[in-house]
């Protein structure tokens, strides 16, 4: 069985908490647009945000892989990019993933209500190829990719 460690290293931990999903059955091309949207912003504010996209109220816009993707109101005045999608399935990992940081940091007795969100990382897992059979004894191979997310919080003021 191979290890993992976090991608970034912290010089202290005192106010500092982690959280990581390794092997998620979702594309890194679906979560990256959607970490980069939630790094910076508070626990609590990055929670509303992916209730708001998993409601598909407000639409997450696309810096990576933003070519043929329809323009979504207010985002051009919001992020500067008028281009975006609803990843649902994103969120609600990513969801997952901040509140199990939450957790964490109140096992380690933090605030959660002065939780931001540090570092958030998108990294390709393994990928299972499958293979679909198609006429005339032939075949066409289909990818299931997946990802490990890893998120950092701390405790400011």
């Amino acid at each position: 069985m191979g290890s993992w460690r976090y991608s970034v290293k912290l010089e202290s931990e005192k106010n500092i908490a982690k959280a990581a999903i390794r092997d998620a059955q979702i594309s890194p091309k679906k979560v990256i647009n959607l970490a980069r949207a939630i790094k910076g912003m508070k626990t609590e504010d990055a929670k509303k945000f992916l209730e708001r996209v998993i409601r598909k109220e407000e639409a997450v816009p696309s810096w990576v892989h933003s070519k043929k993707i329809p323009h979504r109101s207010g985002l051009g005045d919001k992020w500067g990019i008028p281009m975006g999608k609803y990843p649902v399935k994103a969120a609600k990992i990513l969801l997952k993933l901040v509140r199990s940081a939450e957790a964490n940091a109140e096992n380690k007795e933090l605030d959660p209500e002065k939780l931001r969100i540090i570092h958030i990382s998108v990294k390709k897992g393994y990928v299972l190829k499958r293979y679909m059979p198609r006429a005339f004894g032939r075949s066409t191979p289909k990818y299931r990719r997946h990802s490990n997310i890893e998120i950092i919080v701390r405790e400011e003021g």
